[in-house]
């Protein structure tokens, strides 16, 4: 079993095309499901501060491959997944 805390110091790769997308910083959970919607990675570049995000990215999470013990393999298409605050 997995805490937040030990996701967020797995880094995000994305085996479509290599691309390292970063650390997971936040989640959207379905509160009505309890169930883990998806992953947010800050963009490479962008800050999260007090005030929101810039820009990020939102990986769904029947998009995820596998969790190993240091990284995360996500299957998407970053053009896809980039969403701005």
């Amino acid at each position: 079993m997995e805490k937040f805390s030990q996701l967020q110091e797995k880094e995000v790769i994305n085996i479509c095309d290599g691309r390292r997308l970063g650390y997971v910083c936040d989640l959207e959970l379905d509160l009505g499901t309890g169930k883990i919607c998806g992953l947010i990675v800050p963009e490479e570049g962008s800050r999260w501060n007090f005030f929101g995000k810039s820009g990020y990215y939102y990986v769904p999470w029947r998009c995820i491959k596998r969790i190993g013990d240091d990284i995360i393999l996500v299957d998407v298409d970053t053009s896809e997944i980039c969403r701005e605050a």
